[in-house]
């Protein structure tokens, strides 16, 4: 490698852009991993054996190969869904505007994720969160008017 050959910088050729370690045909978990939408690969790999990784509507395994074009349908626990569109493929994990080019968030996606942040805004939460009272406490049994307590010794038998 020449020291004029950019080797981790975002190259462009008239429209078609291209990164360092492109390629044409990659592991989904790797993919996932490289566009950042997991820390580790294993973390991928975990999601994706959870069933929450789809690809062109299917569910997909880890080593599923994709390709430029292919729809990712992405649940995050504790977050929404996100659904994009593969725009380029890489081996090398770079920073996140360089990650940020491998993917195409699809405007649903985006509308669905600003209408979920909006409810969360205005307290609009899930019904089972607005319980106050749950299951009582070992100290709240304790306190109960009509509890009697009960307790196996000698002195209790009835000659």
């Amino acid at each position: 490698m020449s020291p004029n050959t950019p080797h981790h910088n975002t190259t462009e050729t008239g429209s078609v852009r291209t990164l360092p370690g492109q390629v044409e045909r990659l592991r989904l978990d790797k993919w996932l991993w490289v566009a950042r939408f997991f820390k580790t690969r294993a973390l991928a790999a975990d999601e994706i054996d959870k069933g929450r990784i789809q690809v062109n509507d299917q569910v997909a395994k880890a080593s599923r190969e994709l390709r430029a074009g292919d729809r990712v349908d992405i649940r995050q626990a504790g977050g929404p869904s996100k659904t994009v569109i593969v725009r380029a493929l890489s081996t090398i994990r770079g920073p996140a505007p360089q990650a940020q080019q491998l993917f195409e968030e699809t405007p649903e996606s985006i509308e669905r994720r600003q209408q979920q942040a909006e409810r969360r805004r205005l307290g609009v939460v899930e019904p089972a969160e607005s319980i106050v009272q749950g299951r009582p406490t070992k100290r709240d049994r304790r306190q109960l008017a009509d509890w009697d307590r009960w307790s196996a010794s000698a002195n209790d038998i009835d000659d």
